[in-house]
């Protein structure tokens, strides 16, 4: 594991996620997951997320885009709730999801629109407000 690159990934996450998600997520951490936590830290937040080639709004379209057309939907929620920290507005996601329904099938941007809109109406209720 690189330090900096670690840490970096945990500023990262923390600025997409938000400080309670990651803490709960640190706070489960066990001796079985610890090394996988510590991998997505500094590989998925510490380089692709960290990386200032493209925006957080972007790469938020891009994570959503690429759940949905690879089918793994248990992610959508929690990356519909960092839009309001990226900047992916709710027009963004619907168009990332037109893009999953022509090039990876109406079902799964089906599945992933239905996703949002739960996740959506969730934060509405908590009064957390979208980009």
């Amino acid at each position: 594991m690189t330090q900096d690159r670690y840490d970096r990934g945990m500023q990262v996450r923390r600025r997409v996620l938000g400080d309670a998600h990651v803490d709960r997520a640190e706070t489960a951490k066990t001796p079985l997951d610890q090394p996988f936590q510590e991998l997505i830290t500094e590989a998925a937040w510490g380089t692709v997320w960290a990386s200032d080639r493209i925006s957080l709004r972007e790469r938020s379209m891009l994570t959503l885009a690429l759940l949905a057309a690879t089918g793994n939907f248990a992610e959508i929620p929690m990356h519909i709730r960092a839009t309001a920290r990226t900047g992916a507005s709710q027009a963004d996601v619907q168009e990332a999801f037109q893009h999953v329904a022509i090039y990876a099938g109406v079902p799964r941007a089906n599945q992933a629109l239905k996703l949002a809109k739960e996740t959506y109406a969730e934060m509405a209720a908590k009064g957390e407000e979208p980009a």
